[in-house]
C-alpha cells in the first residue's frame, strides 16, 4: 500500500524521502520491525520507540512515523520520515487504513464506564444474536469472532489489533461489534481511526487513579468523556452523578436510561426473584420502549447493565420477545455467575476484587435474605495493601461467615496478603476462618453451606489461573466445583 493512502486523514509534514513509498507492513513494536514495514516510534511507559530509529532502519524499515527528531538515527539513510504531533494518535489512523478502515462496515458499539462494562457487552451480544443479527465482542475476558474465541491480553487491545479484530470480524460476516472501552483504552488514543455508532456510559466512581494508570480523578472523567466526541449517538446513565461532566462538550445525540424520573428509558416495578438456588430479578419499561423482562442475575446493578442493553438494542429494531428470551438466559462468566450446585442454597463466582465492588455485590445480595451471606476471598500480590485491608473489613460487615484464602500471591507469601485482610476483618465483629489453599477454601464453603445460604466466590471471576512467582497454574473454580461434586463432596 503506498504510504500516502495510509496517511489520509492525518494531518503530518513529510520530513525526508517521499509519500509514495510502498508500505508492506505497519508495526509499533520494534520487535516486529522487517524490511519495507512503517515503524511507529511511539513512547510507552518503558520504551521509547524513537530510540530505536537507527535500529528500525538497519533491520529494513522504509518509513519511520514520528514525534521527534531523529535526524542523527536516519542521517545518510533512504527512509521517509513522517513527522505528527502525537505517534500514538497516528498509528491508530494509520492501523485503520491499512486495514482498509473495517470499522465502516459494521456497527461499533462503545461501552465505557466504572462498572458494567463487561456484563452489558455480553448482554447486547445475547440480544442482537437471538435477533439474528451476527455480533462480534471484544472486552475484558476475550474477543468473540464467531466462533473465535481469543483470550484477552487488555480490556481495549491497542489500535493495530483493535483493527484486525474488525477486520476479522468483517471477513467472518459480523454485521456489529460491541467492544469494551477503557479510559486507558481512550487517553492512548486506541479507538481512534473510526467512529462509534454508539457510545455507552454506565457509571464512573474512584477507580484506576494511580502510577501507571490516571493523575487524577479529573483525568479519569475526561478520559471516559472522549468516547462522546467519538460517536454518533451517546447513551448515557442519567441517574450517574457524573454524567453531566462525562458528557461535557458531546458531538453526538444523546438519550438517557435509568430508574429515576426523567429518563428517555426507565425502569420501575422492580421485583427480586429467588427460585430454588436461582437469583434474579425483574422489571418493566416505560419511555422510549415498554416491555416487561427478567434478568437471569440479581440485583439493581442488573437492572441498570439490562436497560443499557435495552437501550442498545432497541436501536437495532430487536423485538421485545427476543430481548425477553436473551436476558433471561444470558449467563457472563465470572460476573455473578451461577455454578449450579444445589437448589438448597446458591453458589456464585464473581470479578469483585476491591472493596468498592464487593461492597456493591454483598449490599445486593444481603437483599434477598440468605440464611447466611458467606464470602470466599483473597487478595493479589504486588498491589495495595490498603486493598486487603478495605476488602477485609466489608466483608466482615456484610457477609455473615468469611472465608480468607489466596488469590493470586505473584512474589508475596500468601500468609502474609491473608495477614493484612485479618486486619481489616478484626475491624469488625465479623466471623472469619482462614483456608490458604483456594481449592480447600471452596470445599470447605460447599460442604458447609446451609439451606437458603448465598455462597460468592470473590475475587477470581473469569480467571482460570492462579499466578505464583511470576507462573500462572491452572485453576478455574468452576472446574473445582465441579472435580469436588464428582468426587463426592457432601455439604450439610
Amino acid at each position: 500500500m503506498k504510504l500516502r493512502e495510509l496517511l489520509e486523514g492525518l494531518t503530518y509534514e513529510c520530513i525526508q524521502g517521499s509519500v509514495d513509498t510502498e508500505v508492506e507492513a505497519v508495526v509499533s513494536d520494534s520487535r516486529k520491525i522487517k524490511e519495507h514495514c512503517l515503524f511507529s516510534c511511539i513512547r510507552g511507559a518503558v520504551f521509547d520507540g524513537h530510540d530505536f530509529a537507527a535500529q528500525a532502519c538497519e533491520l529494513g524499515a522504509c518509513v519511520l512515523v514520528v514525534s521527534e527528531d531523529v535526524s542523527a538515527a536516519v542521517a545518510g539513510r533512504e527512509v521517509t520520515v513522517i513527522r505528527v504531533e502525537d505517534t500514538r494518535y497516528a498509528h491508530a489512523f494509520l492501523s485503520a487504513a491499512w486495514f482498509g478502515h473495517p470499522a465502516k462496515k459494521l456497527k461499533v458499539i462503545g461501552i465505557t464506564g466504572t462498572k458494567g462494562k463487561t456484563t452489558t457487552t455480553y448482554l447486547v451480544k445475547a440480544i442482537l444474536e437471538n435477533a439474528g443479527i451476527r455480533c462480534g465482542l471484544i472486552g475484558t475476558v476475550e474477543t468473540i469472532i464467531g466462533e473465535t474465541v481469543i483470550p484477552a491480553k487488555n480490556t481495549t487491545p491497542e489500535s493495530y489489533v483493535l483493527q484486525e479484530s474488525f477486520a476479522r470480524m468483517v471477513e467472518a460476516g459480523m454485521e456489529a461489534v460491541v467492544m469494551e472501552v477503557s479510559s486507558q483504552a481512550l487517553m492512548q488514543h486506541r479507538t481512534q481511526g473510526f467512529t462509534f455508532d454508539f457510545g455507552i456510559f454506565t457509571n464512573l466512581e474512584q477507580d484506576h487513579i494511580g502510577p501507571n494508570e490516571h493523575a487524577s480523578f479529573e483525568e479519569y472523567l475526561e478520559c471516559k468523556g472522549r468516547l462522546f466526541r467519538q460517536c454518533k449517538v451517546g447513551i448515557v446513565n442519567g441517574d450517574d452523578t457524573h454524567v453531566q461532566q462525562v458528557t461535557q462538550g458531546h458531538t453526538c445525540e444523546l438519550e438517557t436510561f435509568g430508574l429515576g424520573e426523567g429518563n428517555m428509558l426507565r425502569a420501575l416495578n422492580l421485583r427480586l426473584v429467588r427460585d430454588g438456588g436461582r437469583l434474579g430479578v425483574a422489571f418493566d419499561t416505560t419511555g422510549l420502549c415498554s416491555l416487561s423482562v427478567e434478568v437471569a442475575a440479581p440485583g439493581r446493578f442488573s437492572v441498570y447493565n439490562a436497560l443499557c442493553a435495552i437501550a442498545i438494542c432497541r436501536h437495532f429494531k430487536v423485538e421485545p420477545a427476543q430481548i425477553r428470551k436473551a436476558l433471561a438466559e444470558a449467563k457472563v462468566k465470572g460476573r455473578i455467575e451461577r455454578v449450579p450446585v444445589s437448589e438448597q442454597f446458591t453458589v456464585l463466582i464473581d470479578y469483585a476484587h476491591n472493596a468498592m465492588a464487593l461492597k456493591s455485590l454483598l449490599a445486593t445480595l444481603r437483599e434477598y435474605g440468605p440464611g447466611r451471606l458467606v464470602c470466599l476471598f483473597g487478595c493479589g500480590g504486588n498491589r495495595s495493601r490498603l486493598r486487603r485491608f478495605e476488602m477485609g473489613e466489608v466483608s466482615g460487615k456484610l457477609a455473615d461467615l468469611t472465608i480468607i484464602t489466596s488469590d493470586n500471591p505473584r512474589d508475596e507469601e500468601p500468609q502474609d496478603i491473608i495477614r493484612d485482610i485479618r486486619t481489616g476483618i478484626e475491624k469488625t465483629d465479623g466471623a472469619f476462618v482462614e483456608i490458604c489453599d483456594r481449592r480447600e477454601a471452596i470445599a470447605y464453603a460447599i460442604s458447609h453451606a446451609q439451606k437458603g445460604d448465598i455462597v460468592v466466590l470473590a475475587g477470581k471471576g473469569h480467571e482460570d489461573y492462579q499466578e505464583i512467582c511470576g507462573v500462572k497454574h491452572p485453576m478455574d473454580e468452576r472446574v473445582i466445583i465441579r472435580e469436588l461434586l464428582d468426587g463426592g463432596l457432601q455439604h450439610i
